[in-house]
């Protein structure tokens, strides 16, 4: 379902009966959504006939029907009506409107434990198969309140408005759920900052006199090239806070936030927290009244919040002006319990490399005076507009086409949604037009995984740079991309060093080719 408040009364819904939610983001295909619906082995799917997404329609229903098609669990398809037209029932297939009318208006609360499951939410890893997250009861929620108060000074009678959508961790715990528990007005947003022009966000702050306004830095980037004037037309004054969540934000972003947005009289808090988080951990507030932000960085952790930085062999880096992986290094009230079906993996993937730790996956700098500030992920997992993809899910994906034997997709700076997915890819000998392969192959990532997945950019190659061992050296194509092929660093355990200049040549003529097409 998108963002709609039928979607937030079907989670709370969900919770008040003690049924477990899983929410799925509406960009998703039918295959992924009958992976995550299997892996859950869920009992019932809700949906809209359709959706309304920056002018489109979004055919919900079909993906639904074609995904519950390999979804033997599934008993019943409750169906909501966003649009007026009409879509194929089926024998599974329930009206939500006509089902509601005939039920008594009260239902009583189911009791809970506090470690009862509340939700599962599926977020991409370093490997192909998405994980189920498990949030609970009473620690999630005491920590989505608590962040949401303490972050955003949310005051009695504000209206919070936070634009992220409800199939992401943000949503969950920054539109429903924080804010909800607080007594919060919340604001919906189902539409896309550019519909129907990029004054949007702004016209929304000004009718809805919004106090807190929550976003992606992708957003900002993407609106900051419309320049000032769609911001300045619109009265932003009922605004206080003003808040970054996804990825890391750049400083030109920030700026632009806090000066054009907010007029410089907004507090900006650049939020670091993960869906197994569950909330905010690392954020410029709370603190001393009027203490310093700095920009692009979250800073101060939250309370209860301990990082530790660790070295490559695995110890704890000390004092300030330091580099490391970030870890946190006690429990804390909101964290994940565990991968739904699969707890060694979720000990494998967070509590093994740092024993005694949890590990983010991320790196971070610690300034002299203790700030913290992320500087991006470790593994191999890219963030496309704040959406975070493991690249082996894309490789996966192009790796079922019966032409492509081998590929290897690594992320690489982007001016609008701060990461891009990048694919090299090996052609069997008979392939055929390579041109019409690379179609189908982005054909294939919209289908298998969304749109969003799809690599802004294809390179077909002869072969892939392997050690003896036969791994693929992801780092030596990622300074090949970002133009630092002069330093690439030790190549002694390539199987073939001569692949370089292969490759180097490969990627200059796609280079000029682009060039020529622009």
């Amino acid at each position: 379902m998108p963002v709609s408040p039928l979607a937030v009364a079907a989670m709370l819904a969900c919770a008040r009966i003690g049924a477990v939610h899983t929410v799925i983001f509406a960009g998703f295909s039918a295959e992924s959504l009958a992976g995550r619906i299997n892996d859950a082995k869920c009992k019932v799917v809700i949906t809209f006939n359709q959706g309304l997404r920056g002018g489109r329609v979004v055919e919900l229903k079909k993906i639904v029907d074609e995904a519950v098609k390999h979804c033997p669990t599934i008993q019943h398809v409750l169906v909501a009506h966003r649009t007026d037209n009409k879509v194929q029932m089926g024998h599974l297939d329930v009206p939500l409107e006509q089902e509601m009318a005939k039920e008594n208006p009260v239902c009583a609360p189911e009791s809970m434990g506090s470690e009862d499951m509340l939700f599962l939410l599926y977020t991409s890893g370093s490997t192909g198969m998405p994980k189920g997250l498990v949030h609970t009861q009473a620690g999630y929620l005491l920590y989505a309140a608590i962040t949401h108060r303490l972050v955003f000074d949310y005051q009695p009678g504000d209206v919070f408005g936070c634009v992220a959508d409800i199939g992401w961790i943000t949503g969950h715990s920054y539109v429903v759920y924080g804010p909800l528990c607080n007594g919060a007005t919340t604001v919906l947003f189902e539409s896309t900052p550019v519909y129907p022009d990029p004054g949007r966000y702004w016209e929304m702050v000004q009718r809805l006199k919004i106090n807190q306004f929550y976003g992606a830095p992708t957003a900002v980037r993407l609106l900051l090239k419309y320049g000032d004037t769609w911001v300045q037309k619109y009265d932003r004054s009922s605004l206080r806070t003003l808040g970054s969540v996804g990825e890391p934000i750049n400083q030109e972003a920030w700026e632009w936030l806090h000066n054009v947005v907010g007029e410089s009289r907004c507090t900006l808090v650049d939020t670091w927290w993960q869906t197994e988080t569950g909330g905010i951990c690392i954020a410029p507030r709370p603190s001393e009244e009027g203490a310093e932000i700095l920009p692009g960085m979250a800073m101060r952790p939250f309370f209860g919040i301990v990082p530790a930085l660790m070295d490559e062999k695995g110890n704890v880096v000390e004092g300030g002006n330091v580099s490391g992986a970030l870890c946190l290094s006690q429990a804390w009230p909101g964290m994940a319990r565990t991968i739904y079906g699969d707890h060694q993996r979720f000990m494998d993937a967070y509590f093994k490399a740092y024993p005694g730790y949890y590990f983010t996956g991320d790196g971070a700098y610690r300034t002299e005076g203790g700030y913290y500030q992320i500087t991006g992920r470790m593994d191999d997992v890219i963030n496309i507009s704040g959406h975070r993809l493991g690249t082996a899910e894309i490789e996966d994906a192009m790796a079922s086409h019966p032409a492509v034997p081998e590929t290897a997709v690594i992320g690489y700076p982007h001016n609008i949604k701060g990461e891009a997915a990048f694919a090299f890819i090996v052609l069997k000998d008979n392939a055929g037009d390579s041109d019409v392969v690379v179609s189908e192959l982005r054909s294939a990532v919209a289908s298998k995984i969304a749109k969003y997945a799809v690599p802004d950019q294809i390179l077909v190659v002869k072969r892939l740079p392997k050690t003896r061992s036969g791994k693929v050296m992801r780092r030596l194509l990622r300074k090949i991309i970002t133009d630092r092929a002069h330093d690439l660093g030790d190549i002694t355990t390539l199987e073939d060093p001569s692949i370089i200049a292969e490759i180097l040549s490969a990627y200059q003529k796609h280079k000029d080719k682009g060039a020529a097409g622009q």
